[in-house]
């Protein structure tokens, strides 16, 4: 299975977030780490709020955190929530789907994908967390990644 670049997006704010435990990001901070486009993270961004995954915060010394701890993340759900449509084809127009006994088989093996995915949560990824703050310039000592001037989300 492929998961859309969506999640992947979502999942990297939240590795980001976790590994940067000691107050707010902003998006452009998370951008400039992944070398990834911000307004493609916007839109993440506010879906994770709308979840709970993330808050929010406004203001001049706005930004985001976490929403919850990260043990508490379900890799599995938060996956759910990002992908939608997890069927792996689309039979609604094959000349078998009636008789075919493939559909069955990929909706079992997307349910055992999940549950392994549901045995992880953010806290689980966050094992190596002094390497990921390393990579991600968030190591002790290290200035954290400047703070582009913008609007706090909402």
């Amino acid at each position: 299975m492929r998961l859309t670049q969506y999640s992947d997006y979502a999942l990297r704010v939240l590795i980001f977030l976790g590994a940067r435990d000691d107050g707010l990001s902003s998006i452009a901070e998370i951008a400039r780490a992944y070398d990834i486009s911000q307004n493609h993270l916007m839109k993440v961004v506010q879906h994770l709020g709308q979840l709970g995954y993330i808050e929010t915060l406004r203001g001049r010394n706005g930004g985001i955190r976490l929403g919850m701890p990260a043990e508490q993340i379900v890799i599995g759900q938060l996956v759910r929530h990002t992908e939608g449509d997890m069927d792996l084809v689309d039979c609604s127009s094959c000349a078998i789907e009636g008789p075919c006994k493939l559909p069955p088989v990929f909706r079992e093996a997307t349910r055992a994908f999940l549950a392994v995915l549901d045995k992880y949560t953010l806290n689980d990824l966050m094992d190596q967390r002094n390497d990921l703050r390393d990579v991600l310039h968030l190591s002790a000592g290290e200035q954290p990644l400047r703070r582009m001037p913008g609007p706090a989300l909402h």
